[in-house]
């Protein structure tokens, strides 16, 4: 299709056009001119965005059924989305993680930062797991499939369409093979030293959080000779790569079995199940139930889910976040560290430092700050988008 091909949408004369072409990805609802027309445009149209003068600003994806009414697809309103268009998109990525990881295991494409709005795809080797996580993602899924075969020679492509941030699109969950077979059994990955358990088709999210490796990396340099604590450790993420770091003894807490079962696969495989324990039960439970059993650890790390998932939970999430410091710092020996981590985009760094700062006081503890950590590489952010730096993870040393 070219331009004049695609249906045309506008900018409201209040909009901030000057934030879009500045780089801001999205267009909210009360910033478009929603006429009887542009309402009934099924979720996923690809249109032509217009400022206010009626200047074409891009080609968008739009969804009327979304608060995010419009994602900015490519600034050319001449752009053919087809499946060359994603070709390059994703040769674009993957020649970025090619030249951070000596094997292809890691996020391939972070949504908008990786210009794929709502799309995100982790590489398990010869698998991928695609999120279409916006209405135009599942429109256009079979030529996003085929691009990402031939760029990147994966032979099996899993759809994993579940979660928030579909409902929030008005799109139903899926959870699908798009190409190839599905794999028989969870996926070893290598990370940090140690081998992880990737359950593609049943695992939360795509089955495993690349995210956190950075995170992980560092907590092992702190691990050599100590006693390890993993909470919130889904399979067993910190846990062990602290045990391949040289530490004594990993507890890896969960409330998942299943999740429980791959961490302990996953330090089997890798030589450390000697070392490993895990312990099933809600995180705030088992940590009072740990400190009424006189139990400390040299290193506690806790990276619960997303507390925070939005605005309105904010007040709620740094409580919790609060909390889950307060209970942790009693099992932290004296000049031990305690790692405390959150997802939540809608608390900044500053709010979660504070929160988990006053939680470490609550607990009758001082701290110092020894290391700030973010989502690794393959995870880029999109500097206009706040969402898209989301992870923070801080190191205290009690």
């Amino acid at each position: 299709m070219t331009q004049s091909d695609y249906p045309t949408v506008r900018l409201t004369p209040k909009a901030d056009a000057r934030a879009v072409r500045h780089g801001f990805p999205w267009v909210y609802a009360n910033e478009l001119v929603t006429d009887r027309r542009t309402r009934k445009l099924p979720g996923g149209t690809l249109a032509v965005l217009e400022d206010s003068n009626r200047v074409a600003m891009g080609v968008v994806a739009v969804n009327p059924a979304s608060k995010i009414i419009c994602r900015m697809l490519d600034r050319d309103a001449d752009a053919v989305i087809d499946e060359a268009w994603f070709g390059a998109r994703i040769a674009r990525a993957l020649a970025h993680r090619e030249r951070l990881y000596d094997q292809p295991f890691y996020r391939l494409v972070h949504a908008e930062s990786d210009g794929l709005p709502g799309v995100i795809i982790d590489r398990f080797g010869d698998v991928a797991v695609v999120q279409p996580n916006a209405a135009w993602a599942d429109a256009l899924i079979s030529p996003l499939v085929a691009a990402l075969q031939a760029v990147t020679g994966v032979s099996s492509v899993i759809l994993n369409g579940t979660g928030r941030a579909r409902s929030l699109e008005g799109l139903e969950d899926v959870m699908t093979v798009a190409a190839g077979t599905p794999p028989v059994a969870p996926i070893h990955v290598p990370m940090n030293g140690a081998t992880y358990m990737a359950d593609v088709m049943g695992g939360q999210k795509t089955g495993l959080f690349y995210d956190q490796r950075p995170n992980h990396a560092f907590a092992a340099t702190l691990a050599k000779g100590a006693r390890v604590l993993d909470v919130f450790s889904h399979v067993g993420g910190f846990g062990l790569a602290c045990l391949a770091g040289g530490a004594t003894s990993a507890l890896a807490v969960d409330g998942s079995t299943a999740a429980l079962e791959l961490a302990e696969t996953g330090a089997d495989v890798s030589g450390y199940a000697d070392r490993f324990a895990t312990r099933k039960g809600d995180a705030f439970d088992v940590l009072a139930a740990l400190a009424d059993e006189g139990e400390t650890f040299d290193l506690v790390i806790c990276d619960p889910p997303a507390f925070a998932p939005n605005r309105q939970a904010l007040d709620s999430g740094l409580r919790a976040y609060e909390r889950v410091a307060r209970l942790a710092t009693p099992l932290v020996a004296q000049g031990g560290y305690l790692g405390l981590c959150s997802c939540s985009h809608a608390a900044d760094l500053t709010k979660f430092r504070n929160a988990s700062a006053r939680g470490i006081g609550r607990g009758g503890r001082r701290g110092q700050i020894v290391h700030t950590g973010f989502a690794g590489p393959d995870h880029p952010l999109m500097p206009h988008l706040a969402e898209s730096g989301y992870l923070k993870a801080v190191f205290f040393r009690l």
